[in-house]
């Protein structure tokens, strides 16, 4: 504790001049602030106990301020004040008192000992024992400590230095920021009230340097609490100069609340930090009606990593603090590129991060997912300056990520590093090898694993022998996931049955990967899987090419046309978020409507054919989708996969975007035939959350398909929740067929009968759609086809499953993946979360449309178009 040397006096009465002030404060002070009773009360003598308090504290010039709250005046001789040490004591001498509604100011000079930043007063009574009043503080006040109302309130920081008169009980209005060089627009002065209650400074006035320089604030003019009033240099009426002030009074025109004087103008403004307490400095960056930021460490702070497709975690945003000191981030604000209050998170009190150092915003955290093309912001605390921020167009394969870490570009990162260092590596890997012989000659193929390409200029590749050396050309470069074969006649030398391939970066001495053999490899040495896995003997060469590994796992060719087109008209946006398909046949119609959910905001659309493009303009009740809330009416439904029975319509969801932080996997039923309004509410919906393995809020439910109980039933479905077929007396409220849902993931897919009296249901199997993770399912009706569809995060894959019906069979009576399919080779790696067929009716030449949704509304456009054999396979 800070304190000032005690100095002894032996004070006489007649030396001591003690400072006492009458004042009417029974209309002025204290008791006008009390109500009608209390002051009947008081029209009696009080007691000095009852009457005197500690009312105001300078620990700067050291003085103590009592208040009599009484009606009648109170003599105080014998009483004591200390400070926070027992050994220093004054006591009143004989003949103080303190007038009537009055006050008395005890000087340092008086008491004889100082006060401490860290100190207290007492007020005791003669007995040198009992404490009538006290007043502790950690730290100096900029002006005084003092009570509001006058002896009756509690103590806080005053607003101005009323020493012998009643306390200032108005907001500590501060001036908080200072334009002086011509901001935007012109000079300004920005005011802060620091209270938590709204402040009336109508009547204040604002003045420079020139008392003939004055503007009055209009009345009923009111700064929110712990809000800003910024005043333009338009309503001043006069420009700051360097070097000026500013200064600021009451109504009176008199009594100066604050003021700062400057010799330079500052290269960006004056702020105080923290606003409304600290000195004014030389701020960071302007920051005109917003919080502060007055030191340059919080432009240290970047965005460093990004995870917007879902790890097990859900997406994340990775800061780093390229500073040497500590950065306080509380209260700053992290966006997408979205501004509502449900993509606003504000970082609590205390986070901090340290030079040098990561910090993870987790989606469980800020409660919204980020999407296939968006961005992360970072704002100064109010949510108004941006800090930093990264934007991009589609999700990245890994993450995002900033090589070097803090100052590099932003690219693909190699693996994702959450949390720690970036993985800045080259994902070059040295992935088949031929060393006998082959087409033409030896080689060595090299694949780019990472999603961007690769500059290879200056690159060396070696043999077991560090003299032969080939360096790879400048200007050569390895496409993302593309190869780069090395022939024997570029690199001269041969490969030997007991040999090695090496591959170093530029200078030929860091090794950035190799592989060594004993014999000549059968066919080639490859990895499996493809680019990732460890080296095993081929099936056989696959120059330039994917690996051809033992036991993979073979897609055929897209069974139908080749050639993809874009579906919906130009400039018809849905705002991205397009998931779950499914196309209903219209009967007396050539073409059907195609229903269409987005998963955020939550919403069906119902698309019809129109000039050769699906629309939803064409229906006016339908023109831009139906909001899809729970069936209270509430929530914001995360609507994912869509399928459709008559009027009624199924939507499987894995949360509510409201609590987006939250699983909530569910199926909701919809009646779309009464068509008005903007929103449908659900009728009807089964949460089976706590049913399936715990899965992340965003990787939920995603498709979701019925299948009719007449084909499960032929065909023998296994109800694995009796352990026997399916029979459909046991679910007599199951509406005709069974659901099934996919979990985005787990790619696992799971069976339910659905109760549409009683709201129950019951699990009745759960199989893979052959995909770690599922984005839609949709079953033919007609060729009794089961398809399960991935999005980029398997090539846009697909597969086809059947019920196993051999007899004897382990896996009879459930469905296995029959057949697995390439996606058009026309159509680009886009997050295809939708898909659906037309019915065999709109064969043409043995073929039928057949539609996906893209989440990201590539180049503008959410669905797209192409063509499926209409012959079963």
């Amino acid at each position: 504790m800070t304190r000032r040397t005690f100095r002894a006096a032996s004070l006489t009465l007649g030396m001591l001049a003690l400072t006492s002030c009458t004042q009417d404060i029974a209309s002025t002070g204290p008791l006008a602030r009390r109500n009608a009773a209390e002051r009947v009360d008081l029209a009696a003598a009080l007691t000095v106990a009852e009457a005197i308090r500690i009312n105001e504290v300078n620990s700067n010039t050291d003085w103590v301020e009592l208040v009599n709250i009484g009606n009648e005046p109170i003599d105080i001789s014998g009483y004591r004040l200390k400070d926070d040490n027992d050994s220093r004591t004054f006591a009143f001498p004989s003949g103080t008192v303190v007038p009537a509604n009055g006050y008395l100011v005890v000087e340092e000079a008086q008491f004889g000992f100082g006060l401490g930043a860290n100190d207290k007063v007492r007020f005791i009574a003669p007995d040198n024992v009992t404490i009538i009043d006290s007043f502790a503080w950690t730290s100096h006040a900029g002006t005084t400590y003092a009570r509001c109302p006058d002896g009756t309130g509690t103590f806080g920081v005053s607003s101005t230095i009323t020493k012998g008169a009643a306390n200032d009980c108005a907001a500590p209005i501060r001036i908080n920021e200072i334009e002086s060089d011509g901001g935007t627009p012109g000079d300004w002065v920005e005011l802060y009230n620091p209270t938590a209650s709204p402040a009336n400074v109508g009547g204040y006035v604002v003045k420079d340097d020139d008392d003939t320089h004055a503007y009055i604030i209009p009345a009923g003019t009111i700064i929110p609490a712990q809000g800003f009033l910024v005043i333009d240099g338009s309503s001043l009426g006069f420009g700051l100069g360097a070097p000026d002030a500013v200064r600021l009074f009451r109504a009176n025109g008199t009594t100066l609340v604050d003021s700062f004087a400057w010799t330079t103008h500052a290269s960006t403004t004056y702020g105080r930090c923290p606003d409304g307490s600290g000195a004014l400095v030389t701020t960071a960056v302007s920051t005109k009606g917003t919080t502060n930021i007055c030191t340059a460490a919080t432009a240290s702070v970047v965005i460093n990593e990004v995870e917007s497709n879902g790890d097990p975690v859900g997406d994340w945003v990775e800061l780093y603090n390229t500073g040497t000191v500590s950065v306080d981030l509380s209260g700053y604000v992290f966006r997408d590129n979205q501004n509502g209050a449900d993509h606003t998170y504000v970082i609590p009190s205390g986070t901090t991060i340290a030079p040098g150092g990561f910090l993870v915003l987790l989606e469980s955290q800020f409660g919204f997912g980020l999407g296939n093309a968006d961005s992360a912001r970072l704002f100064a605390p109010g949510g108004s300056t941006l800090v930093a921020s990264y934007s991009w167009g589609a999700h990245a394969a890994t993450t995002y990520a900033r090589c070097p870490d803090g100052t590099g570009e932003f690219r693909t990162s190699t693996t994702s590093t959450r949390g720690a260092a970036n993985d800045c590596s080259v994902a070059v890997r040295i992935n088949e090898v031929e060393s006998n012989n082959g087409t033409p000659g030896d080689w060595v193929e090299l694949y780019n694993a990472g999603n961007s390409a690769v500059d290879l200029s200056g690159y060396v590749f070696r043999d077991n022998n560090d003299a032969n050396q080939y360096v790879i050309p400048s200007g050569t470069t390895i496409a993302a996931n593309g190869y780069l074969v090395l022939e024997e006649s570029q690199f001269i030398f041969g490969l030997g049955g007991s040999d090695a391939a090496r591959l170093f970066a530029p200078g030929g001495t860091a090794l950035v990967d190799s592989y060594v053999w004993t014999t000549h490899a059968s066919t080639t040495y490859g990895r499996c899987p493809n680019g990732s896995g460890a080296f095993a003997t081929t099936t056989t060469p696959t120059k330039g090419a994917a690996n051809a590994c033992p036991g993979d796992i073979v897609y055929s060719a897209w069974p139908g046309d080749q050639t993809i087109t874009t579906a919906s008209p130009t400039g018809v946006l849905f705002g991205g978020n397009m998931s779950g398909l499914f196309y209903q046949p219209l009967p007396g119609f050539s073409t059907g409507v195609i229903w269409a959910v987005r998963n955020g905001p939550g919403a069906l659309f119902r698309l019809t054919q129109v000039g050769g493009v699906w629309t939803p303009k064409a229906s006016r009740t339908w023109a831009n989708g139906k909001l899809l809330r729970y069936p209270a009416g509430t929530g914001d439904v995360d609507a994912e996969g869509v399928t459709a029975v008559g009027n009624s319509i199924y939507v499987s969801a894995e949360r509510n975007n409201a609590n987006s932080s939250v699983s909530r996997n569910s199926i909701l039923l919809f009646d779309v035939s009464v068509e008005s309004g903007s929103v449908l509410t659900a009728v009807r919906e089964w949460n089976i959350t706590a049913d399936i393995p715990a899965n992340g809020a965003n990787l939920g439910l995603e498709g979701i398909t019925r299948v009719p109980d007449a084909f499960l039933v032929a065909r023998g479905f296994r109800d694995e929740s009796k352990g026997r077929a399916y029979n459909p007396a046991d679910y007599p409220n199951n509406g005709g067929g069974v659901f099934f849902v996919g979990v985005e993931g787990t790619g696992q897919i799971h069976a339910y009968a659905l109760d549409h009296v009683n709201g129950g249901f019951t699990r009745l199997a759960s199989f893979t759609s052959g995909f770690p993770t599922v984005m839609d399912l949709t079953f033919d009706n007609e060729l009794g086809q089961f398809w399960a569809v991935c999005d980029d995060t398997c090539q846009g894959r697909t597969t086809v499953l059947r019920i196993d019906t051999q007899a004897g069979s382990a896996t009879q009576g459930r469905f296995i993946v029959a057949q697995r399919f390439e996606r058009p080779t026309g159509m680009p790696n886009l997050n295809n979360e939708g898909f659906t067929f037309a019915p065999l009716a709109e064969c043409v030449g043995g073929k039928r449309p057949v539609f996906w949704t893209d989440d990201g509304e590539t180049a503008g456009y959410s669905l797209r178009t192409g063509f499926l054999t209409c012959t079963p396979f």
